[in-house]
């Protein structure tokens, strides 16, 4: 089934939320495409012993309640972009299941994260971060910190570059976004880790070898961009080459950006936990809202 162009947001009526729906409406806007609001409710198990029916006025509260999370949602949308078309859907179940499923057939979701994980120093909501590891198309986490303003939201847009398919595939996304918002692109590549750590001894030696390498990874970086620089010659491209943790560079360059894109290589050390350590790191100390763009299969 081919996807459809359109942006969706989950909403659940926190300030997290509503942070995502501003982030979603002007991006939905900028693209010209429509927005989706998506929203679900669960009946509360505790309040039923197995095998009874609860009674349909209970349904329609919970129905009531989450139309109403949606209308709000959909003022504030408006208020970014007062003609933007915008759609709801509303599930019964898991909001990660319903994310989930339409992930399979749409341009984006949009999610907000209230930053409350039940592990310390996991600072994502549970359901942003199961979305972010499984769906099948990038997800945009905007963090309850993640504040847009008139200035951020015509910020420049970064890119993580380091050369696998999957930063390719994250390149053609931020070059597609920078190009709809009339965003300047900038790329970032880190070369660090490749290095192997100098004793004190040859600390010298390496100094004087690192103004080489960066010349390398600076002819690297162009190398990988310049198909896309032909695909969209309007996108204005920095290129930034940072001797420094990938995250610590990717953080620093995105103070003041409307969007950082990573892709994600999944070699995390949990099972089923598809995410890699890199884009973990981010999506809790990113100071712009955050695109996870993973491999077609995994």
């Amino acid at each position: 089934m081919a996807k459809e162009d359109i942006v969706v947001v989950a909403v659940d009526g926190s300030e997290a939320s509503e942070n995502a729906v501003r982030w979603a409406a002007n991006t939905a806007v900028k693209r010209g495409i429509p927005l989706r609001i998506a929203s679900s409710y669960t009946m509360p198990q505790f309040l039923y012993a197995e095998g009874m029916v609860p009674p349909k006025e209970l349904f329609d509260d919970l129905q009531a309640e989450t139309l109403q999370k949606i209308e709000e949602a959909r003022a504030e949308a408006h208020k970014v972009a007062p003609d933007l078309k915008i759609g709801h859907t509303v599930a019964e179940g898991s909001p990660i299941d319903m994310l989930l499923e339409m992930s399979k057939d749409v341009t984006m979701i949009v999610m907000g994260s209230r930053g409350m994980g039940g592990l310390s120093g996991m600072v994502m909501g549970s359901v942003s971060a199961s979305v972010v590891s499984h769906a099948s198309c990038p997800v945009v986490v905007v963090r309850e910190d993640n504040h847009v303003t008139e200035s951020t939201k015509y910020g420049p847009v970064v890119i993580g570059v380091d050369g696998s398919e999957v930063s390719q595939k994250a390149t053609d996304y931020a070059f597609k976004e920078a190009d709809a918002r009339g965003a300047e692109l900038i790329a970032v590549h880190t070369w660090m880790d490749m290095q192997v750590q100098a004793s004190l001894a040859g600390l010298s030696a390496a100094q004087a070898e690192w103004a080489e390498v960066e010349k390398e990874q600076a002819e690297l970086l162009t190398e990988r961009l310049a198909d896309f620089q032909e695909k969209y010659p309007d996108v204005q491209v920095k290129k930034v080459i940072a001797r420094d943790r990938p995250v610590r560079a990717l953080t620093e360059a995105s103070e003041g950006a409307q969007l950082l894109v990573v892709g994600s290589h999944g070699r995390g050390g949990f099972k089923g936990m598809l995410l890699g350590s890199t884009s973990r790191a981010l999506l809790q100390s990113a100071p712009c809202p955050m695109m996870v763009v993973r491999p077609d299969s995994e």
